[in-house]
């Protein structure tokens, strides 16, 4: 064999090895990210076990649920600036060792106090390993048609690791105790560093100038306050309370004071220059009103199926595991989608399936109907997937290499905030709808109506206390009441994802790819079959 051949099949070969070291990196990539995405819901099922043996007050429980991902959401900005700076794998393999610490001290709490500084850790952790992750991926497939492939990967992993959160927990707490759910945590990072060590690859951005530190603080201080009150508005406390207007102005107000400072410094910590390009900008807004839309309407749905209909909790899990599993199958089919239709029509085309879902949930009543709740779930994962994938995939190929820690932290924060915002607004709007229907129930005292109207659960606590006809007739009128609310929310929700399905439209009509590959064409000309070295 001649010395050029024997070269050339080196090259073939240290190519093909690079190759398969890209998949490896995405695999180590999505171990993490299904760890983050299933301890943000293990913990719901073993509320009652935590409540039983910690003997937590209401404010205390309240902040054992809710700290991680308020302390998360808060501090993604920070760390993933930080990451391009310092180094994405440096900062991930760090956050691993802080979530294994913080695992191994949630798990032998003995007291309230000790399991939310706990679950607080488990937030700094999470922000540390949510951008990095994105950001990773976006050095390592520097090939948009391969980048898009693997982020179809990292959104169907981020489903799963959402649904099997309660199943995990569920199982965990029928064999061991509450620590379980935590402790389960540990041999995954165990194992997670040292092969993140060697396999991840090291990057950073472009390094100019200082990291500002006052501006990454002003940051998570201000996404700290404007959380912490959209969590409050969509957890039922009063709008004009102090302890909910308090953080949301200060917040909003430190939000605004970063945006000033970014714009005047020569070497921001995020280059805001990014959102005057219409594609990033757009998915942005995509993330954030798909999530406004729909994450309320989870809680609701679950309330309807077990308070309305009587399912058992894990009757009402097997029924919204359709969802689940059609958004796994368009996370894996995304990348197909998006190189055969284009990010525009795409992402419209996901919001218009979603509201298309939506509607059809309002065929909901008083009765059963499995096949109805099959038929609207599964079209409701599949489009709300569509939809996250293309503005994620878009959103991320627009912004600059060495904005990707920042530009993945913009992602997520934005994804958070959607999922407050539409919790405290479509929470608002199914209260106004449910509210009102009991207010003259024949029978019942003035107080018992005002009471019940605080949600189905109450109302149906307050009927058993009046017992007889009375009480017979408010759980019926109750329970029309939520069906017509319900009704009311699923149409204001289908309303915003209308709404998103045009903003979509200002979204690139082709899969643009980087200079020097191939552009894909959209759909009329994807007939042809593209030529052999654009094929993934």
């Amino acid at each position: 064999m001649s010395g050029t051949t024997t070269g050339a099949v080196g090259l073939r070969r240290r190519a093909a090895g690079a190759g398969a070291n890209r998949w490896v990196v995405l695999v180590v990539l999505c171990a993490s990210l299904l760890l983050v995405a299933v301890d943000a819901t293990v913990l719901h099922v073993a509320v009652p076990a935590v409540t039983e043996d910690l003997k937590p007050s209401a404010i205390e429980l309240l902040w054992i649920v809710d700290v991680y991902p308020l302390v998360c959401a808060s501090l993604l900005i920070l760390f993933g600036t930080l990451g391009d700076r310092v180094g994405r794998r440096r900062v991930l393999l760090l956050g691993y060792t802080l979530f294994g610490v913080a695992s191994a001290m949630a798990a032998v709490a003995d007291t309230a106090q000790v399991l939310i500084a706990a679950r607080a850790l488990l937030g700094v952790g999470g922000a540390m390993i949510m951008p990095a992750t994105l950001s990773i991926l976006r050095q390592v497939f520097p090939d948009r048609r391969e980048r898009a492939v693997a982020i179809g990967v990292w959104s169907a992993v981020a489903a799963v690791g959402a649904a099997v959160g309660p199943l995990l927990g569920g199982f965990l707490l029928e064999h061991f105790w509450w620590g379980s759910v935590f402790l389960v945590n540990i041999p995954l990072m165990l194992v997670s560093l040292p092969v993140g060590r060697i396999l991840l690859p090291e990057s950073t951005g472009a390094g100019d100038g200082p990291w500002d530190v006052v501006g990454a603080l002003m940051a998570a201080a201000g996404l700290f306050g404007v959380v912490l009150g959209v969590k409050r508005l969509g957890g039922g406390e009063p709008a004009d309370s102090a302890f909910t207007v308090v953080p949301l102005v200060l917040g909003a107000a430190l939000l605004v004071l970063f945006v000033r400072r970014q714009r005047r410094r020569k070497h921001p910590l995020i280059d805001l220059r990014m959102f005057a390009r219409p594609a990033f900008s757009t998915s942005v807004g995509c993330i954030v009103l798909a999530m406004l839309a729909l994450v309320g309407l989870e809680l609701i749905a679950a309330q309807y199926l077990q308070l309305v209909l009587g399912l058992s909790p894990l009757e009402t899990g097997l029924r919204l595991l359709p969802l689940t599993v059609a958004a796994m199958a368009a996370g894996l089919l995304g990348a197909r989608m998006l190189r055969r239709f284009g990010p525009r029509r795409m992402v419209s085309a996901g919001f218009c399936l979603t509201a298309f879902a939506v509607v059809l949930l309002t065929a909901m009543g008083r009765h059963d109907n499995p096949g109805l709740l099959l038929a609207g779930f599964v079209l409701l994962g599949f489009g709300l997937e569509t939809t996250l994938f293309g503005a994620y995939e878009s959103m991320l190929s627009e912004a600059p290499p060495e904005q990707a820690g920042g530009a993945a932290a913009i992602g997520e924060t934005s994804y958070q905030l959607g999922a407050g915002i539409g919790i405290a607004l479509l929470g608002s709007v199914m209260n106004a709808a449910y509210t009102p229907g009991l207010t003259s129930v024949p029978g019942v005292p003035a107080s018992a109506s005002a009471a019940a109207g605080h949600s189905l659960g109450e109302a149906y606590a307050v009927a058993d206390r009046l017992g007889g006809t009375a009480g017979e007739a408010l759980r019926r009128a109750a329970r029309d009441c939520f069906v017509h609310g319900l009704h009311v929310t699923l149409l204001v929700s289908a309303g915003l994802l209308l709404m998103g399905a045009a903003m979509a439209l200002r979204l690139p009509r082709l899969m643009h790819c980087e200079v020097g590959e191939v552009e894909v064409p959209a759909p009329r000309e994807a007939a042809r079959p593209l030529p052999t070295h654009a094929r993934p």
